[in-house]
Protein backbone atom coordinates (compact mmCIF):
# COMPACT_ATOMS: atom_id res chain seq x y z
CA UNK A 1 0.00 0.00 0.00
CA UNK A 2 1.85 3.17 -1.39
CA UNK A 3 1.22 6.34 0.26
CA UNK A 4 -1.34 8.35 -1.56
CA UNK A 5 -0.69 11.87 -2.61
CA UNK A 6 -1.66 14.86 0.19
CA UNK A 7 -4.84 16.39 0.26
CA UNK A 8 -4.31 18.94 2.65
CA UNK A 9 -7.60 18.55 3.93
CA UNK A 10 -7.79 17.70 8.08
CA UNK A 11 -10.30 14.99 8.98
CA UNK A 12 -11.17 15.07 12.93
CA UNK A 13 -12.77 12.65 14.85
CA UNK A 14 -14.96 12.89 18.00
CA UNK A 15 -14.01 13.94 21.62
CA UNK A 16 -15.46 11.17 22.97
CA UNK A 17 -13.97 8.28 21.20
CA UNK A 18 -10.72 6.55 21.59
CA UNK A 19 -8.15 5.75 18.76
CA UNK A 20 -6.79 2.24 19.85
CA UNK A 21 -4.09 -0.12 18.48
CA UNK A 22 -1.70 -2.50 19.40
CA UNK A 23 1.58 -3.51 17.53
CA UNK A 24 4.26 -6.68 17.66
CA UNK A 25 7.17 -6.21 18.38
CA UNK A 26 8.55 -5.01 14.99
CA UNK A 27 4.97 -2.55 15.04
CA UNK A 28 2.87 -4.72 12.95
CA UNK A 29 -0.44 -3.94 13.49
CA UNK A 30 -2.28 -6.56 15.52
CA UNK A 31 -5.39 -4.74 16.58
CA UNK A 32 -7.37 -2.01 15.40
CA UNK A 33 -10.76 -0.59 16.77
CA UNK A 34 -13.09 0.71 14.55
CA UNK A 35 -12.17 4.46 15.43
CA UNK A 36 -8.73 3.93 13.92
CA UNK A 37 -9.89 2.10 10.64
CA UNK A 38 -12.88 4.78 9.99
CA UNK A 39 -10.53 7.61 10.53
CA UNK A 40 -7.80 5.86 8.53
CA UNK A 41 -9.83 5.01 5.94
CA UNK A 42 -9.32 0.74 6.24
CA UNK A 43 -11.14 -1.85 6.66
CA UNK A 44 -9.39 -3.92 10.01
CA UNK A 45 -8.54 -6.61 7.45
CA UNK A 46 -6.30 -4.14 5.66
CA UNK A 47 -3.88 -3.06 8.01
CA UNK A 48 -3.93 -6.34 10.40
CA UNK A 49 -0.45 -7.82 9.96
CA UNK A 50 0.61 -4.16 8.40
CA UNK A 51 3.49 -1.93 9.72
CA UNK A 52 1.89 0.77 11.88
CA UNK A 53 3.36 3.13 9.82
CA UNK A 54 1.31 3.02 6.69
CA UNK A 55 -0.39 5.66 8.75
CA UNK A 56 2.60 7.69 8.91
CA UNK A 57 2.25 10.99 7.62
CA UNK A 58 5.65 12.89 5.36
CA UNK A 59 5.08 16.09 8.09
CA UNK A 60 5.97 13.88 10.96
CA UNK A 61 10.03 14.20 11.82
CA UNK A 62 11.62 10.77 12.16
CA UNK A 63 13.09 12.45 15.41
CA UNK A 64 10.24 12.51 17.26
CA UNK A 65 9.44 8.69 16.42
CA UNK A 66 13.31 7.98 17.57
CA UNK A 67 12.32 9.84 20.90
CA UNK A 68 9.17 7.06 20.66
CA UNK A 69 11.03 4.25 20.08
CA UNK A 70 13.77 4.31 22.17
CA UNK A 71 11.45 5.26 25.12
CA UNK A 72 9.34 2.54 24.33
CA UNK A 73 12.63 0.29 24.68
CA UNK A 74 13.47 1.40 28.27
CA UNK A 75 10.07 -0.29 29.06
CA UNK A 76 8.32 2.99 29.66
CA UNK A 77 4.84 5.18 28.46
CA UNK A 78 5.38 8.33 26.51
CA UNK A 79 2.74 10.99 25.30
CA UNK A 80 3.29 12.28 21.94
CA UNK A 81 1.54 14.38 19.57
CA UNK A 82 1.33 12.53 16.01
CA UNK A 83 0.00 13.74 12.43
CA UNK A 84 -1.08 10.69 10.73
CA UNK A 85 -2.07 10.10 7.21
CA UNK A 86 -5.47 8.77 5.64
CA UNK A 87 -5.69 6.29 3.38
CA UNK A 88 -7.03 9.17 0.76
CA UNK A 89 -4.13 11.68 1.22
CA UNK A 90 -6.33 13.40 4.29
CA UNK A 91 -4.18 13.97 7.64
CA UNK A 92 -5.62 14.35 11.52
CA UNK A 93 -3.88 14.65 14.14
CA UNK A 94 -3.74 12.56 17.64
CA UNK A 95 -2.51 12.88 21.44
CA UNK A 96 -0.83 10.00 21.75
CA UNK A 97 -0.04 7.76 24.71
CA UNK A 98 2.06 4.52 23.61
CA UNK A 99 2.72 1.81 26.47
CA UNK A 100 4.84 -1.27 26.12
CA UNK A 101 2.39 -4.62 26.30
CA UNK A 102 4.01 -6.95 28.85
CA UNK A 103 3.68 -11.14 29.36
CA UNK A 104 2.70 -12.16 32.55
CA UNK A 105 6.66 -12.91 32.84
CA UNK A 106 7.52 -9.66 32.39
CA UNK A 107 8.55 -9.64 28.92
CA UNK A 108 7.14 -7.03 26.55
CA UNK A 109 5.41 -8.56 23.93
CA UNK A 110 4.23 -6.06 21.75
CA UNK A 111 3.12 -2.24 21.78
CA UNK A 112 -0.66 -0.84 22.82
CA UNK A 113 -1.51 2.74 21.75
CA UNK A 114 -4.82 5.22 22.34
CA UNK A 115 -5.14 8.05 20.63
CA UNK A 116 -7.30 11.41 21.82
CA UNK A 117 -8.17 14.36 20.35
CA UNK A 118 -5.66 16.99 20.62
CA UNK A 119 -6.24 20.61 21.96
CA UNK A 120 -5.91 22.56 19.05
CA UNK A 121 -3.45 25.57 21.10
CA UNK A 122 -1.01 22.33 21.39
CA UNK A 123 -1.12 21.88 17.64
CA UNK A 124 -1.00 25.02 16.96
CA UNK A 125 2.63 24.85 19.21
CA UNK A 126 3.61 21.59 18.43
CA UNK A 127 3.02 21.51 14.51
CA UNK A 128 5.77 24.43 13.68
CA UNK A 129 8.41 22.75 16.19
CA UNK A 130 7.66 19.57 14.26
CA UNK A 131 8.55 21.64 10.62
CA UNK A 132 11.57 23.33 12.15
CA UNK A 133 12.92 19.39 12.96
CA UNK A 134 12.02 18.39 9.58
CA UNK A 135 13.56 20.94 7.91
CA UNK A 136 16.83 20.27 9.44
CA UNK A 137 16.02 16.60 9.02
CA UNK A 138 15.62 17.59 5.40
CA UNK A 139 19.08 18.63 5.13
CA UNK A 140 21.05 15.88 4.65
CA UNK A 141 20.47 13.19 2.17
CA UNK A 142 22.03 10.92 4.62
CA UNK A 143 19.69 8.98 6.42
CA UNK A 144 21.74 9.08 9.85
CA UNK A 145 22.62 12.26 9.34
CA UNK A 146 19.27 13.65 8.89
CA UNK A 147 17.87 11.58 11.86
CA UNK A 148 21.35 13.03 14.08
CA UNK A 149 19.80 16.45 12.97
CA UNK A 150 16.51 16.46 14.09
CA UNK A 151 17.42 14.56 17.41
CA UNK A 152 19.98 17.99 17.89
CA UNK A 153 17.19 20.11 16.23
CA UNK A 154 14.49 18.67 18.97
CA UNK A 155 17.33 18.16 21.99
CA UNK A 156 18.35 22.02 21.63
CA UNK A 157 14.75 23.27 21.42
CA UNK A 158 14.13 21.38 24.88
CA UNK A 159 16.74 22.33 26.65
CA UNK A 160 15.98 25.69 25.59
CA UNK A 161 12.61 25.82 26.72
CA UNK A 162 14.08 23.63 29.85
CA UNK A 163 11.90 20.51 29.89
CA UNK A 164 11.33 17.08 28.67
CA UNK A 165 9.53 15.97 25.56
CA UNK A 166 6.98 14.79 28.23
CA UNK A 167 7.04 17.85 29.91
CA UNK A 168 7.00 19.58 27.20
CA UNK A 169 3.44 18.12 25.41
CA UNK A 170 1.71 17.57 28.74
CA UNK A 171 1.85 21.09 29.10
CA UNK A 172 1.30 23.16 25.45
Amino acid sequence: MSSPARSGHERFFPESEIIVSKTDLKGRVTYANKTFCDIAGYDEAEVLGKPHSLIRHPDMPRAVFKLLWDTLEERKEIFAYVKNAARNGDFYWVFAHVTPSFAADGAVIGYHSNRRTPKRAAIDVVAPLYAQILAAEAQHKNGKEALAAGVACLTQTLAALKVSYEQFVLTV
